[in-house]
């Protein structure tokens, strides 16, 4: 594929509040530096400079990184073509030519240049995915985020009951799931648990999709026989307060993840590539949000079902 040619190189050393960029222009060799602060407003009127200053032409812009505000503002405008460069190899090029590894935004912009000029061969240009594409891979990568997150505050949930309420981990499958969460802010401690009715208990795991008669029943003698872990008030109210808080987290974060996970469904099938990789046997179901967004995590992210659609069971 020809590279197409351009009026001006410019390069961006990326930063939280200001960016410092280099130009070369094409025509005379002119290099030019300056500093361009991290609002819309000032990205918008540079890059409307640049189309004043070269009309009708291409730009290309190298800069540090594939993804993220300033790609995503920066690749609104038509006249700039995008060149990412890893970070690893602006360091092992800063390295090559500065042994004492002293690190500047503006020094790393020349880099960046000199290596958009003399290795631009070896970069690859940013040609966004469809917007079906993109939105699947967001989508998807923010549910893994989330999955993560759940999990990070179930294992808090969990070390937290170990101390004073250990009993619902063995009698919940998912401490993290629905039952799990109702169960522990209904009842956020032992005593106040076996103090409940046993009718009232049934009627909280049927109310739970819990069909199971010989289950409940199993539970509900299994909480008539166990004793307390402790007695120490202070560690039983610190206990429950801990508890009240990570459970708050944790429905949230299932309700977003089961919002996530409509929309998801929602969007697959509709994807041009989707047919695919449905009909894979078996694989297909998991695979197909992950196959039809390349950005997207690997399937077994998307939950602890082999499935990335949420079964009922994992809901029990």
């Amino acid at each position: 594929m020809n590279q197409p040619e351009f009026a001006a190189w410019i390069a961006i050393d990326w930063a939280e509040q200001q960016h410092y960029w280099h130009l070369a222009i094409t025509a005379t060799g002119r290099r030019e530096t300056g500093q361009l602060d991290h609002t819309p407003l000032a990205i918008d009127r540079w890059a409307a400079g640049l189309q004043q200053r070269f009309p009708q032409a291409l730009l290309a812009v190298c800069l540090e990184q594939s993804r993220g505000p300033l790609v995503y503002q920066l690749a609104k405008y038509a006249h700039l073509v995008l060149y990412p460069v890893h970070p690893a190899t602006v360091a092992r090029y800063r390295a090559a030519f500065y042994p004492s590894g002293a690190k500047g935004d503006p020094g790393d912009a020349a880099l960046l240049l000199e290596i958009l000029l003399h290795h631009r061969q070896h970069l690859r240009r940013l040609d966004p995915d469809t917007p079906d594409t993109r939105l699947l891979g967001m989508l998807t990568e923010q549910r893994r985020k989330l999955v993560d997150e759940r999990t990070r505050q179930s294992n808090r949930l969990t070390a937290g009951l170990k101390l004073y309420y250990p009993q619902p981990l063995d009698w919940i499958d998912d401490i993290d799931a629905p039952l799990g969460c109702d169960l522990l802010q209904r009842w956020p401690t032992f005593q106040q648990l076996q103090r409940a009715h046993p009718d009232t208990l049934r009627r909280f795991f049927l109310e739970h999709n819990c069909r199971s008669a010989q289950r409940i029943e199993q539970r509900i003698q299994a909480i008539r026989e166990s004793t307390a872990a402790v007695h120490d008030a202070a560690l039983l109210e610190a206990g429950a307060a801990a508890t009240a808080s990570l459970v708050a987290l944790l429905e949230s974060l299932n309700g977003q993840i089961a919002a996530l996970d409509r929309r998801i469904a929602e969007l697959t099938p509709k994807h041009p590539e989707a047919y695919l990789f449905a009909g894979l046997p078996g694989a297909g179901p998991a695979l197909l949000p992950a196959s039809v967004s390349p950005s997207a995590p690997n399937a077994t992210a998307f939950s602890r079902q082999p499935s990335w659609r949420p079964t009922a069971a994992s809901l029990r």
